[in-house]
């Protein structure tokens, strides 16, 4: 498999775990004396894996319009998304009294104590900066042998545009 393409499908498996981690079960509280259990999903408890997916996404793309040097770059700057996914996903563990001020009824002064519990999120966060790690060191270590942006749609500036009119009247693409 080439390396632009193995990083576009880390990137890609990176976006759809960061994103998974926001939509599913991040923490669970249970107020216990019967009170309904309270699942907290992942962008309710952070919001910083799907922000740097989204960046991380925009990053890969740019490095396909980029030339070598930005490119590494930007590569290097996916490695430290990657890195900051991963310690999201193994720091943020909000307790008893950060669940509260979110959701009133798991505070201190209406319940005794509050059981807490992870859900499947963190380990699909962990996953999705593996993931983006794997891809910025690909990218960064690969980024000269990536194909070259094409010159397709760039301006020859030895042609004026009247050269450019008289091309079309003579029944010739220009762009080509």
């Amino acid at each position: 498999m080439r390396p632009q393409r193995l990083v576009d499908l880390l990137a890609l498996v990176a976006l759809v775990l960061l994103a998974l981690s926001a939509y599913l079960t991040w923490s669970i509280a249970d107020p216990g004396s019967g009170r309904a259990v309270v699942h907290f999903n992942g962008y309710a408890v952070t919001r910083a894996p799907v922000t740097l997916a989204l960046a991380s996404a925009v990053a890969v793309i740019i490095t396909k319009l980029a030339g070598t040097a930005l490119r590494r770059v930007l590569s290097g700057l996916i490695v430290f998304m990657g890195a900051g996914a991963i310690g999201v996903a193994l720091q943020v563990r909000p307790n008893a009294a950060e669940l509260g001020r979110l959701r009133p009824e798991l505070s201190q002064a209406v319940t005794d104590s509050v059981t807490l519990s992870t859900g499947p999120a963190p380990w699909l966060a962990l996953a999705g900066g593996i993931a983006l790690l794997a891809a910025g060191i690909v990218a960064v270590s690969t980024a000269h042998r990536w194909r070259r942006p094409t010159l397709r749609y760039e301006r020859d500036p030895a042609v004026t545009p009247a050269d450019q009119w008289k091309a079309i009247d003579a029944g010739e693409d220009p762009t080509v």
